[in-house]
């Protein structure tokens, strides 16, 4: 069956030779002697590769359910985002890079506003635009220990005290502030020097690399099935709430805001409530700390809504929401004005984002809008869930602890041979990824069809059967 959305996909999967195959080993061999190759997981050809399916160069086509780690949102070689790079517009944005704090194009604005502005957060209105996810999380971070120690000083106008100037040419306080960001146990937020100081979810990531004195929650971890357990699960969101607020009352190194993904995705897709994102909102307001939401990997529609965080019905919104991967393009939103750097050049850098790119994501929500994704992906997440939960029933032990019901397509479940799993679903054309130590995490795409999901569920059955 054809995809409503690119005709051109194949109708099925296609497995030539085992993965990596002749051509494949050539290619990766040829590559090991220039880049490390040792975190391959398949080598593709792009120009072959089509919709909702990667192909490598031994002609095997896979559905894919990784999607580059979760960061293609509209199908590979998509016509409309061909027809967006081939634009006049998008050419002088590639050979004419601006340096955007410097000299930003006359239409920086428009391009703002009608593509990543387009979709702004409820109640966020400005950007901060970067290059990855874990630059969006990093500039965040400097944003929330500006404003806290603007705010410390009493105001913008305020200035710097000859101590703070000189202080903090020697990276001591004042001038480099004794000040945290709070983050949980098994979060993911990047691998620069300050997210990874957030991150928890793998020792690998954080060997040899200094890290700040910063404080970590515990995350709830949920009980499946939820409706057998609200009683216990109820409990460890209370429980880690009460955590939360005793680090930002009493740790030594104070938190300037707290930082949470809605799913976390690196970590083992571990899920909360709306009701522990509310409260965690409250307690961020009741002390006067900012609330970070990493929206890198769960945003731009993959659960059903185009940002997860408004699956939680918060009072307040986000003082800033991250974002990258399915977007192709990274930053921060933000509402406050005082969230903006009381001097210029303190919230800067060369790039400070790229236009190439914003355009590119301004396709992308063109074709979101206009094919209605967001609302496919929820139709489709609750079929595939629903059938998910009959293998769970049908396999004991295969599908353990099925999680994100409601939750569009960005749904989990724990296998106990999780390695192998993945490995034996390329053989029968599906392309899966993992997080944490069990988790088998699906992450299609926006286009991902019911057809697609009928596909990816009689490879999973054979999977656990063969």
């Amino acid at each position: 069956m054809a995809s409503s959305f690119l005709p051109e996909e194949p109708d099925s999967p296609i497995v030539k030779t085992q993965i990596p195959g002749p051509a494949s080993k050539e290619y990766i061999a040829k590559l090991d002697q220039v880049f490390d190759t040792r975190s391959l997981n398949m080598l593709a050809d792009y120009t072959k590769s089509i919709g909702n399916y990667i192909i490598d160069p031994d002609g095997n086509t896979l559905l894919d359910v990784y999607a580059q780690i979760a960061s293609i949102p509209v199908g590979y070689n998509n016509p409309a985002l061909k027809k967006a790079a081939e634009s006049p517009e998008m050419i002088t944005a590639l050979i004419n890079r601006p340096a955007l704090g410097n000299f930003p194009s006359h239409d920086w604005a428009d391009i703002l506003e009608t593509g990543i502005l387009k979709v702004a957060p409820k109640g966020l209105n400005q950007v901060f635009t970067g290059m990855a996810g874990s630059d969006a999380n990093e500039t965040a971070f400097k944003a929330a220990f500006m404003w806290r120690r603007q705010r410390d000083r009493g105001g913008p106008a305020v200035e710097f005290t000859e101590e703070e100037l000189s202080s903090s040419m020697l990276n001591q306080s004042p001038g480099a502030s004794d000040l945290s960001i709070l983050s949980f146990k098994s979060a993911f937020h990047g691998r620069l020097f300050g997210t990874l100081s957030t991150t928890r979810s793998k020792p690998i990531h954080k060997l040899d690399i200094p890290a700040f004195d910063w404080p970590h929650a515990t995350f709830p971890q949920l009980k499946y099935p939820l409706e057998e357990h609200e009683a216990e699960n109820a409990q460890a969101e209370a429980d880690s709430l009460a955590e939360v607020e005793h680090l930002i009352q009493n740790y030594h190194v104070p938190p300037a805001a707290v930082i949470v993904e809605p799913v976390q995705s690196e970590g083992g897709d571990n899920h909360a409530s709306p009701a522990f994102f509310r409260g965690l909102r409250a307690l961020t307001k009741k002390h006067g700390v900012l609330l970070i939401v990493d929206e890198v990997q769960t945003g731009v529609g993959a659960t059903g809504k185009f940002w997860a965080h408004d699956h939680w019905d918060l009072p307040d919104p986000p003082d800033m929401v991250t974002f990258s991967k399915k977007a192709q393009t990274a930053g921060y939103y933000y509402g406050d004005p005082s969230l903006r750097p009381n001097k210029p050049y303190r919230q800067f850098n060369t790039w400070m984002g790229d236009p190439a790119r914003a355009l590119l994501f301004r396709a992308i929500v063109d074709e979101i809008q206009r094919h209605d994704l967001v609302a496919n992906t929820a139709r489709v997440g609750d079929y595939l869930y629903g059938q998910l939960a009959g293998l769970a029933e049908k396999y004991p032990g295969q599908f353990e602890n099925l999680r994100g019901k409601g939750q569009g397509t960005f749904i989990a479940f724990d296998n106990p041979k999780r390695d192998a799993f993945l490995k034996k679903a390329k053989t029968f054309g599906v392309n899966i990824g993992g997080s944490g130590e069990s988790a088998v995490r699906l992450r299609p795409m926006l286009i991902f069809e019911k057809h697609h999901a009928d596909i990816l569920l009689a490879a999973l059955e054979k999977v656990v059967t063969s």
